[in-house]
Protein backbone atom coordinates (compact mmCIF):
# COMPACT_ATOMS: atom_id res chain seq x y z
CA UNK A 1 0.00 0.00 0.00
CA UNK A 2 2.26 2.79 -1.40
CA UNK A 3 1.25 6.12 0.31
CA UNK A 4 0.91 9.29 -1.71
CA UNK A 5 2.51 12.09 -0.06
CA UNK A 6 1.27 15.68 0.01
CA UNK A 7 3.37 18.35 1.23
CA UNK A 8 0.88 21.46 1.42
CA UNK A 9 1.12 22.85 4.42
CA UNK A 10 4.09 24.78 6.21
CA UNK A 11 3.19 23.63 9.63
CA UNK A 12 0.93 20.97 11.47
CA UNK A 13 -1.91 19.31 10.02
CA UNK A 14 -5.09 19.94 12.34
CA UNK A 15 -7.87 18.33 10.24
CA UNK A 16 -8.93 16.07 6.81
CA UNK A 17 -12.32 15.80 5.41
CA UNK A 18 -13.89 14.24 2.23
CA UNK A 19 -16.35 15.61 0.23
CA UNK A 20 -19.97 13.79 0.16
CA UNK A 21 -18.51 12.26 -3.14
CA UNK A 22 -15.42 11.65 -2.23
CA UNK A 23 -13.25 12.85 -4.94
CA UNK A 24 -12.34 15.78 -2.75
CA UNK A 25 -10.38 16.47 0.43
CA UNK A 26 -9.75 18.97 2.29
CA UNK A 27 -6.57 19.74 4.50
CA UNK A 28 -6.67 22.37 7.49
CA UNK A 29 -3.23 23.04 9.45
CA UNK A 30 -2.10 25.49 11.47
CA UNK A 31 -0.36 27.41 8.49
CA UNK A 32 -3.94 29.41 7.88
CA UNK A 33 -5.01 28.12 4.95
CA UNK A 34 -6.92 25.24 3.98
CA UNK A 35 -6.01 23.30 0.87
CA UNK A 36 -8.14 21.41 -1.39
CA UNK A 37 -6.69 18.24 -3.41
CA UNK A 38 -8.05 15.56 -5.77
CA UNK A 39 -8.67 12.31 -3.36
CA UNK A 40 -7.61 10.09 -5.62
CA UNK A 41 -3.74 11.10 -7.38
CA UNK A 42 -3.01 13.83 -4.17
CA UNK A 43 -3.07 16.32 -6.63
CA UNK A 44 -3.47 19.90 -5.27
CA UNK A 45 -6.48 21.95 -6.45
CA UNK A 46 -5.67 25.36 -4.26
CA UNK A 47 -5.71 26.77 -1.13
CA UNK A 48 -8.27 29.44 0.49
CA UNK A 49 -6.18 32.46 1.30
CA UNK A 50 -7.94 34.70 4.40
CA UNK A 51 -7.47 33.41 7.80
CA UNK A 52 -4.67 35.14 10.18
CA UNK A 53 -4.33 31.79 12.69
CA UNK A 54 -4.04 28.55 12.57
CA UNK A 55 -7.28 26.97 11.13
CA UNK A 56 -8.86 24.07 13.46
CA UNK A 57 -11.11 22.50 11.51
CA UNK A 58 -13.70 22.66 8.21
CA UNK A 59 -16.74 20.98 6.52
CA UNK A 60 -17.87 20.89 2.98
CA UNK A 61 -21.69 20.96 1.95
CA UNK A 62 -23.36 18.46 0.61
CA UNK A 63 -23.29 19.62 -2.65
CA UNK A 64 -19.76 20.60 -2.63
CA UNK A 65 -20.28 23.97 -3.42
CA UNK A 66 -19.39 25.34 0.24
CA UNK A 67 -16.53 24.91 2.66
CA UNK A 68 -16.69 26.20 6.20
CA UNK A 69 -13.54 26.89 8.50
CA UNK A 70 -13.00 27.95 11.81
CA UNK A 71 -9.59 29.43 12.88
CA UNK A 72 -8.10 30.60 16.06
CA UNK A 73 -8.13 34.17 14.64
CA UNK A 74 -11.64 34.22 15.99
CA UNK A 75 -12.95 33.98 13.17
CA UNK A 76 -15.38 31.21 11.11
CA UNK A 77 -15.45 31.79 7.09
CA UNK A 78 -17.63 30.54 4.34
CA UNK A 79 -15.88 29.45 1.12
CA UNK A 80 -17.08 28.75 -2.58
CA UNK A 81 -15.29 25.52 -3.27
CA UNK A 82 -14.51 26.14 -6.78
CA UNK A 83 -13.39 29.89 -6.87
CA UNK A 84 -11.70 30.07 -3.62
CA UNK A 85 -13.56 33.47 -2.58
CA UNK A 86 -14.64 34.77 0.74
CA UNK A 87 -18.53 34.20 0.90
CA UNK A 88 -18.56 35.09 4.61
CA UNK A 89 -17.11 35.78 8.26
CA UNK A 90 -18.52 35.53 10.88
CA UNK A 91 -16.90 37.24 13.90
CA UNK A 92 -16.41 35.53 17.69
CA UNK A 93 -14.59 37.21 21.00
CA UNK A 94 -12.56 33.98 21.38
CA UNK A 95 -11.33 31.12 19.03
CA UNK A 96 -13.50 29.01 16.84
CA UNK A 97 -12.30 25.16 17.31
CA UNK A 98 -14.51 23.24 15.57
CA UNK A 99 -17.57 23.61 12.53
CA UNK A 100 -19.94 21.44 11.01
CA UNK A 101 -22.83 22.03 8.94
CA UNK A 102 -25.75 20.52 10.02
CA UNK A 103 -27.97 17.64 7.51
CA UNK A 104 -29.30 20.09 4.86
CA UNK A 105 -26.82 22.39 5.26
CA UNK A 106 -29.28 25.01 6.45
CA UNK A 107 -27.40 25.51 9.87
CA UNK A 108 -23.77 25.20 11.14
CA UNK A 109 -22.72 24.42 14.65
CA UNK A 110 -19.23 25.62 16.22
CA UNK A 111 -17.58 25.63 19.10
CA UNK A 112 -15.71 28.54 20.60
CA UNK A 113 -12.54 28.10 22.84
CA UNK A 114 -12.67 30.06 26.92
CA UNK A 115 -11.18 33.34 25.82
CA UNK A 116 -10.30 36.40 28.01
CA UNK A 117 -13.03 36.04 30.61
CA UNK A 118 -15.40 34.40 27.71
CA UNK A 119 -16.36 30.87 28.45
CA UNK A 120 -16.05 27.87 25.93
CA UNK A 121 -19.67 27.82 23.88
CA UNK A 122 -21.40 26.34 20.95
CA UNK A 123 -23.42 28.16 19.00
CA UNK A 124 -25.85 27.31 15.98
CA UNK A 125 -25.74 29.96 12.96
CA UNK A 126 -28.49 29.78 9.80
CA UNK A 127 -26.35 29.28 6.58
CA UNK A 128 -28.39 31.78 3.88
CA UNK A 129 -28.42 29.97 0.56
CA UNK A 130 -27.74 33.52 -0.52
CA UNK A 131 -24.43 34.74 0.85
CA UNK A 132 -25.65 38.48 0.63
CA UNK A 133 -28.54 37.78 2.97
CA UNK A 134 -26.25 35.93 5.34
CA UNK A 135 -26.09 37.94 9.03
CA UNK A 136 -23.80 36.76 12.01
CA UNK A 137 -26.91 36.20 14.53
CA UNK A 138 -26.56 33.07 16.40
CA UNK A 139 -30.09 30.86 16.27
CA UNK A 140 -28.51 29.58 19.88
CA UNK A 141 -25.75 29.37 21.71
CA UNK A 142 -24.43 27.25 24.56
CA UNK A 143 -22.23 27.95 27.39
CA UNK A 144 -20.02 25.61 28.93
CA UNK A 145 -21.48 24.07 32.48
CA UNK A 146 -17.93 24.91 33.71
CA UNK A 147 -16.07 27.96 34.34
CA UNK A 148 -12.83 26.60 32.89
CA UNK A 149 -14.31 24.07 30.75
CA UNK A 150 -13.72 24.04 27.38
CA UNK A 151 -16.05 21.92 24.14
CA UNK A 152 -13.21 20.13 21.91
CA UNK A 153 -15.84 19.01 19.32
CA UNK A 154 -19.67 18.91 18.19
CA UNK A 155 -21.81 16.33 16.06
CA UNK A 156 -25.32 16.73 14.91
CA UNK A 157 -27.67 14.02 16.09
CA UNK A 158 -30.48 12.61 14.18
CA UNK A 159 -32.91 15.38 12.53
CA UNK A 160 -30.71 18.15 13.64
CA UNK A 161 -32.48 17.86 16.85
CA UNK A 162 -29.48 17.34 19.25
CA UNK A 163 -25.93 18.43 19.67
CA UNK A 164 -23.37 16.15 20.93
CA UNK A 165 -20.35 18.23 22.38
CA UNK A 166 -17.03 16.36 23.45
CA UNK A 167 -14.91 18.35 26.23
CA UNK A 168 -11.61 18.72 27.66
CA UNK A 169 -13.50 16.91 30.86
CA UNK A 170 -13.59 13.85 28.60
CA UNK A 171 -17.38 14.70 29.40
CA UNK A 172 -19.82 13.84 26.27
CA UNK A 173 -23.19 15.65 26.84
CA UNK A 174 -25.98 15.63 24.19
CA UNK A 175 -28.23 19.24 24.11
CA UNK A 176 -31.77 19.98 22.50
CA UNK A 177 -31.03 22.43 19.81
CA UNK A 178 -34.85 23.75 20.08
CA UNK A 179 -33.78 24.97 24.00
CA UNK A 180 -30.33 24.60 24.55
CA UNK A 181 -30.95 22.62 27.68
CA UNK A 182 -28.48 19.54 28.43
CA UNK A 183 -30.32 16.34 27.66
CA UNK A 184 -27.95 13.55 28.75
CA UNK A 185 -24.26 13.41 29.88
CA UNK A 186 -22.23 9.88 29.40
CA UNK A 187 -21.97 8.85 33.15
CA UNK A 188 -18.51 8.75 34.77
CA UNK A 189 -17.72 5.04 34.54
CA UNK A 190 -17.51 4.83 30.31
CA UNK A 191 -16.40 8.18 29.94
CA UNK A 192 -12.74 9.46 28.86
CA UNK A 193 -10.15 10.17 31.50
CA UNK A 194 -9.09 12.87 29.64
CA UNK A 195 -9.64 15.35 26.67
CA UNK A 196 -11.58 14.17 23.59
CA UNK A 197 -9.31 14.69 20.67
CA UNK A 198 -12.04 14.20 18.09
CA UNK A 199 -15.49 12.61 17.33
CA UNK A 200 -16.38 10.86 13.90
CA UNK A 201 -19.61 10.18 13.00
CA UNK A 202 -20.89 6.61 11.45
CA UNK A 203 -22.00 7.06 7.53
CA UNK A 204 -26.01 6.27 8.91
CA UNK A 205 -25.37 8.61 11.95
CA UNK A 206 -26.54 5.97 14.57
CA UNK A 207 -23.12 5.76 16.10
CA UNK A 208 -20.44 7.85 16.74
CA UNK A 209 -16.61 7.24 17.23
CA UNK A 210 -14.27 9.76 19.97
CA UNK A 211 -10.43 9.79 20.93
CA UNK A 212 -8.89 11.00 24.12
CA UNK A 213 -5.71 11.50 25.30
CA UNK A 214 -6.14 8.74 27.47
CA UNK A 215 -5.09 6.18 25.17
CA UNK A 216 -8.53 4.64 23.84
CA UNK A 217 -11.62 5.50 21.41
CA UNK A 218 -14.75 4.78 22.27
CA UNK A 219 -17.87 3.98 20.39
CA UNK A 220 -21.10 5.60 21.31
CA UNK A 221 -24.75 5.40 20.53
CA UNK A 222 -25.82 8.69 19.20
CA UNK A 223 -29.18 9.16 20.53
CA UNK A 224 -28.87 7.28 24.06
CA UNK A 225 -24.82 8.05 24.48
CA UNK A 226 -24.96 4.26 25.52
CA UNK A 227 -21.16 3.46 25.27
CA UNK A 228 -20.73 0.16 22.97
CA UNK A 229 -17.12 -0.51 22.57
CA UNK A 230 -13.61 0.72 23.49
CA UNK A 231 -10.29 0.15 21.85
CA UNK A 232 -7.01 1.08 23.73
CA UNK A 233 -3.76 1.82 22.48
CA UNK A 234 -0.41 2.83 24.05
CA UNK A 235 -0.27 6.14 23.30
CA UNK A 236 -2.68 9.04 23.32
CA UNK A 237 -5.03 9.37 20.44
CA UNK A 238 -5.76 12.52 18.53
CA UNK A 239 -7.69 11.42 15.33
CA UNK A 240 -10.17 9.05 14.85
CA UNK A 241 -12.46 7.60 12.00
CA UNK A 242 -15.37 4.96 11.23
CA UNK A 243 -15.12 3.22 7.71
CA UNK A 244 -17.95 3.35 6.09
CA UNK A 245 -17.61 0.39 4.25
CA UNK A 246 -16.28 -2.52 6.55
CA UNK A 247 -16.37 -3.00 10.62
CA UNK A 248 -13.47 -0.71 10.54
CA UNK A 249 -12.23 1.66 12.86
CA UNK A 250 -8.75 3.84 12.36
CA UNK A 251 -7.37 5.87 15.28
CA UNK A 252 -4.04 7.27 15.11
CA UNK A 253 -2.01 10.13 17.58
CA UNK A 254 1.74 9.86 19.94
CA UNK A 255 2.44 12.04 22.21
CA UNK A 256 1.95 16.27 22.30
CA UNK A 257 4.52 17.53 20.04
CA UNK A 258 6.68 19.14 23.16
CA UNK A 259 7.32 15.13 24.74
CA UNK A 260 8.35 13.38 21.65
CA UNK A 261 11.26 10.90 21.37
CA UNK A 262 13.28 9.59 19.11
CA UNK A 263 12.33 6.03 20.26
CA UNK A 264 8.52 7.20 20.04
CA UNK A 265 8.92 6.79 16.11
CA UNK A 266 10.73 3.86 16.25
CA UNK A 267 8.30 1.77 18.57
CA UNK A 268 5.54 2.68 16.38
CA UNK A 269 3.55 5.18 18.31
CA UNK A 270 2.66 7.20 15.04
CA UNK A 271 0.99 4.29 13.28
CA UNK A 272 -2.62 4.77 12.10
CA UNK A 273 -3.86 1.71 14.00
CA UNK A 274 -6.94 -0.12 12.44
CA UNK A 275 -9.14 -2.23 14.86
CA UNK A 276 -12.52 -4.25 14.23
CA UNK A 277 -15.51 -2.22 14.90
CA UNK A 278 -16.51 -5.41 17.18
CA UNK A 279 -14.48 -7.72 17.95
CA UNK A 280 -12.53 -4.77 19.57
CA UNK A 281 -8.88 -6.31 18.19
CA UNK A 282 -6.27 -5.10 16.22
CA UNK A 283 -6.06 -6.00 12.90
CA UNK A 284 -2.98 -3.53 11.23
CA UNK A 285 -1.25 -0.67 11.46
CA UNK A 286 0.39 2.20 9.12
CA UNK A 287 3.49 3.89 9.70
CA UNK A 288 5.12 6.88 8.13
CA UNK A 289 4.33 10.03 10.08
CA UNK A 290 7.76 11.72 11.82
CA UNK A 291 5.29 12.89 14.12
CA UNK A 292 2.15 12.78 15.72
CA UNK A 293 -0.97 12.03 13.44
CA UNK A 294 -3.68 14.90 14.46
CA UNK A 295 -6.45 13.92 11.57
CA UNK A 296 -7.46 10.82 9.97
CA UNK A 297 -10.30 10.59 7.71
CA UNK A 298 -12.07 7.61 5.58
CA UNK A 299 -12.94 8.24 1.91
CA UNK A 300 -17.02 7.67 1.63
CA UNK A 301 -16.64 4.93 -0.49
CA UNK A 302 -13.98 3.07 2.20
CA UNK A 303 -11.64 2.37 -0.35
CA UNK A 304 -8.65 4.40 0.79
CA UNK A 305 -8.03 6.91 4.08
CA UNK A 306 -6.05 9.86 4.70
CA UNK A 307 -3.79 10.69 7.96
CA UNK A 308 -2.63 14.28 8.90
CA UNK A 309 0.55 14.79 11.35
CA UNK A 310 2.64 17.02 13.15
CA UNK A 311 5.13 17.02 10.05
CA UNK A 312 3.06 18.84 8.00
CA UNK A 313 2.22 15.89 5.60
CA UNK A 314 -0.83 14.79 4.43
CA UNK A 315 -0.70 10.63 3.85
CA UNK A 316 -3.04 9.32 1.35
CA UNK A 317 -3.46 5.22 1.34
CA UNK A 318 -5.46 3.47 -1.14
CA UNK A 319 -6.14 0.45 0.50
CA UNK A 320 -4.61 -2.94 -1.67
CA UNK A 321 -7.32 -5.69 -2.49
CA UNK A 322 -6.26 -8.18 0.98
CA UNK A 323 -7.43 -5.04 3.00
CA UNK A 324 -11.04 -6.27 2.14
CA UNK A 325 -10.59 -9.83 3.09
CA UNK A 326 -8.76 -9.82 6.30
CA UNK A 327 -9.90 -12.58 8.35
CA UNK A 328 -9.71 -12.17 12.01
Amino acid sequence: MRPILMKGHERPLTFLKYNREGDLLFSCAKDHNPTVWFADNGERLGTYKGHNGAVWSCDVSRDSMRLITGSADQTVKLWNVQTGTQLFTFNFDAPARYVQFSIGDKLAVITTDPFMGHLSSIQVKRIARDPSEQTMDSVLTIKHPQSQGRFTGALWGPLNKTIISGGEDGVLRIWDTETGHLLKESDTDNSHQKRITSLSKSADGSHFLTSSLDKSAKLWDTRTLTHIKTYVTSAPVNACALSPLLDHVVIGGGQDAVNVTMTDHRAGKFEAKFFHKILQEEIGGVKGHFGPINALAFNPDGRSFSSGGEDGYVRLHHFDSDYFHIKI
